[in-house]
C-alpha cells in the first residue's frame, strides 16, 4: 500500500505519493489561488491527487490514508483549520472535505510540523527521539518532535519558533512583536540587511552582482559578495549568522534535542552558514558539559519534506 501526501501552499498545491520506504514515486502540482471558497480549493487537491495517481499508474484503490500540511493552526484530531490568512480558511474542515472527495482517512497538520516531521522520519532528524526543525524562508518556520510526536501545544499553535524574541524592542515583526527571531534571521530579514549595506556601501562588489540595481538583492548576494571578498557584504553575513546562531542557542536550551536542522533556501550555504553557527552555540549552550550534544544538521530533504511528513501523519 502506498500513501498521499499533500503540501497546502499559498502558491501551489503539491502532491507526492510516498511508498512504505518514504519514497516519493509520483507528483503532481496544481495552483492554489487563494484565496477563494475552500470548497473550491478541496476540489483541486483532490484533482492533483488524481494526477498523482496517474503519474504513477495506481489507484486510489492502492492507497492506505492521506495527510495534509497546510499553513495556520490547524487542530489535527478534527482536520480543522482554525484559521490560515493566507488561504483565507477560518475554521474549515479540510480533513473531512477532502475525505468525502477522496473516499480516504485524511489526517491535517500544520505545514512547518509536517515538514518538520518528514525530516524526523526521513531526513536529518532519522533515528532520534527529540528533533528541532527551524526553516529560514519568507519568515522563520519550525517543528517539534518530542519522544518521536509532533509538538503542537494545548491550543495547536506552538512551535511558532520565528516568534521568540531575541532583540529586545528590536526590529518589528509581521506579528506585531518587536525583535522577533523571524525579523532578524528570516530570508526576508537578510535581504533587508543587504540593502542597508548597499546603500551604506555604494562601491560594494553587491552592487555589481545586483546589475546596480537594488531591488535584485536576494538571500544570496551577500554570501557571493563575500566570497568575492567584499568586505561590506562579509559584515552583512556575519551579522546575519549571529542572529541565526542566537535564535538557535535559545531552541537548543530549551529543548535540548537530539538533533537541531536548519532548512530553507538560505541552508544551501552548507558549511559557510552553519561553522558560525556551531562556534557560537559551542559557548552558548547550556548542557556544554554534558557528554551528548545537540547536533546542528542542514536539512536533507528540501520541498520533499512536507510531502513525506504529511503522508506519514496518519
Amino acid at each position: 500500500m502506498y500513501r498521499v501526501g499533500i503540501d497546502l501552499g499559498g502558491t501551489n498545491i503539491a502532491v507526492g505519493i510516498v511508498d512504505q520506504n518514504k519514497k516519493i514515486i509520483g507528483s503532481a502540482k496544481v495552483k492554489t489561488n487563494a484565496p477563494r471558497p475552500a470548497k473550491e480549493i478541496a476540489d483541486d487537491m483532490a484533482r492533483a491527487v488524481s494526477l498523482a495517481l496517474t503519474d504513477t499508474g495506481l489507484s486510489l484503490d492502492d492507497i492506505e490514508c492521506v495527510g495534509v500540511g497546510t499553513p495556520g493552526s490547524v487542530i489535527s484530531e478534527t482536520g480543522v483549520v482554525v484559521y490560515a490568512n493566507n488561504l483565507g480558511f477560518f475554521n474549515v474542515p479540510l480533513g473531512e472535505m477532502l475525505s468525502k472527495r477522496l473516499g480516504k482517512k485524511v489526517t491535517v497538520e500544520n505545514d512547518a510540523n509536517a515538514a518538520a516531521y518528514g525530516e524526523y522520519i526521513a531526513g536529518a532528524g532519522k533515528g532520534t527521539r527529540n528533533f528541532i526543525a527551524v526553516t529560514l524562508g519568507t519568515g522563520v518556520g519550525g517543528g517539534i518532535i518530542i519522544d518521536g510526536k509532533i509538538y503542537s501545544g494545548s491550543n495547536y499553535a506552538g512551535g511558532e519558533l520565528g516568534h521568540t524574541v531575541i532583540q529586545m524592542d528590536g526590529q518589528t515583526c509581521t506579528c506585531g512583536r518587536n525583535g522577533c527571531f523571524e525579523a532578524y534571521a528570516s530570508a526576508t530579514a537578510l535581504i533587508r540587511q543587504t540593502k542597508q549595506a548597499m546603500l551604506r556601501f555604494p562601491k560594494s562588489n553587491m552592487w555589481a552582482l545586483c546589475d546596480n540595481n537594488i531591488n535584485n538583492a536576494s538571500g544570496r548576494t551577500a554570501f557571493d559578495a563575500m566570497r568575492n571578498g567584499d568586505s561590506a557584504a562579509a559584515e552583512v553575513v556575519k551579522e546575519y549568522t549571529h542572529f541565526v546562531a542566537v535564535g538557535v542557542a535559545n531552541m537548543i536550551n530549551i529543548f535540548q534535542p537530539d538533533v537541531l536542522c536548519i532548512g530553507g533556501g538560505i541552508s544551501n550555504e552548507g558549511e559557510t552558514l552553519m561553522k558560525p553557527i556551531r562556534d557560537f552555540v559551542k559557548g552558548e549552550n547550556y548542557a556544554r558539559n554534558m557528554e551528548h550534544l545537540t547536533v546542528l544538521k542542514v536539512a536533507s530533504l528540501a520541498n520533499d519534506a512536507g510531502i513525506i511528513g504529511a503522508a506519514f501523519l496518519g
